[in-house]
């Protein structure tokens, strides 16, 4: 089953409902969104404040040119909104799909909160719409980022050597490239991340 950019996929389970990211989310995730903290490692338009509205328009303008389908993600256990993530780079010839853009505010960071999330995305991923693997990655210095993936399956699988300006303002820094494989997720990784849950 392809990726329909115009449906509306909700993802949910006891903890966590990820729900396509929308305009109107802005208000609700203004507030954590202003942690400069969260906005170290991401390019593009967003510090936080006054370029946060522009962060959610291009997302939801990458849905309607059907590029990504960014999700806002509401945390069952506080009730409240939390981050934002989304899926990208969907090809559908090579039946691929990449996920990323991920963001919680520090009080969601290390609750269990990014492991339902991230379960849920493989899960539809590899079982709703059947790809053959899921890619992600990260800026080599985003060590917290990296652990993260590596925590819910992800397996490293090369380097993209200065892809990123440094964040410190000299010189050029790399990308960390992470997958899952459809096979990995079947045979290990979906029952080990769930039973962690």
């Amino acid at each position: 089953m392809r990726l329909d950019f115009e449906k509306t996929y909700i993802l949910e389970n006891k903890r966590v409902k990820l729900l396509p990211l929308e305009l109107e989310h802005i208000d609700v995730l203004k507030e954590v969104a202003k942690e400069q903290q969260i906005w170290t490692y991401f390019l593009g338009r967003s510090d936080g404040s006054q370029d946060f509205t522009h962060y959610i328009n291009d997302a939801v303008d990458a849905r309607k040119q059907k590029k990504e389908y960014p999700f806002t993600v509401f945390d069952k256990k506080t009730e409240s909104f939390a981050g934002c993530t989304r899926f990208f780079d969907y090809q559908q010839d090579l039946n691929t799909i990449r996920l990323g853009y991920t963001w919680y505010g520090k009080e969601f960071r290390g609750t269990g909160l990014n492991k339902n999330c991230k379960y849920l995305m493989f899960q539809f991923a590899f079982e709703h719409l059947g790809v053959e693997r899921v890619g992600l990655g990260a800026h080599a210095e985003n060590k917290i980022s990296l652990a993260a993936m590596e925590s819910v399956g992800c397996k490293r699988e090369g380097v993209v050597r200065n892809l990123f300006p440094s964040i410190h303002g000299k010189g050029r820094a790399d990308a960390v490239l992470l997958g899952i494989l459809k096979q990995e997720w079947k045979s290990g990784i979906e029952k080990n991340l769930r039973l962690r849950l």
